[in-house]
């Protein structure tokens, strides 16, 4: 990326919308190998890409283009289907911006993932636009990927939804989103969250404590979430008034559950039977999400994950929907997504390890 000091030819306004601006400035018979667009300010053009110039280093590796900017323009070089996807990204980024959206360096890499190959992706537009829940005091939850956006459409379409993936890619946090905005628009009557209690192997009686006390453990993420979203007050209402259950997966064996939105988190490591158990526990009007990193399982070496059988068996089934998310829909602090490919490289490469 390189700067130039000579100003830009005869552009039009500022004033004028960015796609009027390509009809006339880059898309005439031949698009030419290179193509430059004018912005208000410095500062409107910066903001476009989170004023951090490293993610435009980013745009030229992936798009294969030379950019160059300075003040409040910015020039694109190189072939021609590169310097297309580079001014429709900026499009669609300015048009974000202009309806009041925030472009972080997070954004602007989403919006970059999208026109980075020739697989069709939703836009930009569609990502911010997916909110639910928010308030006065609480901001609404809304998709950080493709592959969020992809999640939440699915819990959408079906009644079972099960989401794979790495930590951190927001599979729980996001079914839960789903689960509370179902209750508040009396969708369902009431809300269940539950995983196992592996590492107690479900056996509670010898930790210290009454019951609450013993299982809190594994449930507190469950409730770190929930007061994540909802103000502390509104969540004590909800629990004391039966609306929100939130129980070590054990203790659904034997019931069935009625117009719930359920929640089955850390399902890596469920036996075969507790998944089998779990599935068959839905009730009348009653919806799934059930999530897990299949990476991460905790159940001793000769016992398959539940998980695992699931995917299998219930393949092709009606009104049952899959997604698997990628280390790109991470959305943890960056180096998160480094970690997860340096053990993915690791683990794939044993028996080069054990000749050494």
């Amino acid at each position: 990326m390189n700067a130039r000091e000579e100003p830009l030819g005869n552009q039009e306004s500022a004033a004028k919308s960015l796609a009027t601006r390509h009809r006339i400035a880059t898309f005439p018979e031949t698009m030419p190998d290179d193509a430059s667009l004018q912005f208000e300010s410095a500062h409107f053009l910066q903001s476009l890409f989170a004023h951090d110039f490293s993610l435009l280093k980013k745009l030229e590796a992936e798009l294969q283009v030379r950019v160059t900017t300075r003040d409040n323009w910015i020039k694109f070089d190189g072939e021609e289907r590169g310097i297309h996807g580079a001014i429709e990204l900026f499009e669609e980024l300015e048009k974000a911006r202009r309806d009041g959206a925030e472009i972080s360096a997070h954004t602007f890499r989403v919006a970059l993932d999208m026109h980075g190959d020739d697989v069709a992706k939703p836009g930009l537009k569609e990502l911010l636009d997916y909110r639910l829940l928010g308030s006065k005091t609480r901001p609404a939850v809304t998709p950080k990927s493709v592959g969020q956006l992809e999640y939440l459409r699915a819990m959408d379409q079906n009644d079972v939804v099960f989401g794979i993936g790495p930590a951190g890619t927001g599979k729980t946090y996001l079914a839960m989103a789903k689960a509370i905005a179902s209750l508040k628009a009396k969708e369902v009557k009431r809300i269940i969250l539950t995983r196992p209690a592996v590492e107690a192997g479900e056996a509670l009686g010898f930790l210290p404590g009454d019951l609450e006390e013993k299982i809190l453990p594994y449930l507190r993420p469950l409730y770190d979430a929930l007061y994540d979203m909802l103000e502390p007050d509104e969540v004590q209402r909800m629990i004391e008034k039966g609306m929100i259950e939130i129980a070590p997966l054990a203790y659904m064996r034997g019931r069935t559950l009625n117009h719930a939105a359920i929640v089955l988190d850390e399902a890596q490591n469920t036996t075969c039977e507790q998944m089998f158990m779990f599935l068959t526990r839905l009730g009348t009007e009653s919806r799934c999400a059930i999530t897990g990193d299949p990476s991460q399982v905790d159940l001793k070496h000769h016992v398959r994950s539940g998980l695992w059988e699931a995917l299998e068996v219930l393949q092709g089934i009606e009104r049952i929907g899959f997604v698997r998310f990628a280390k790109g829909d991470v959305v943890r602090h960056p180096v998160v997504q480094s970690i997860i490919s340096a053990y993915d490289n690791y683990r794939e490469q044993p028996a080069e390890r054990d000749s050494k």
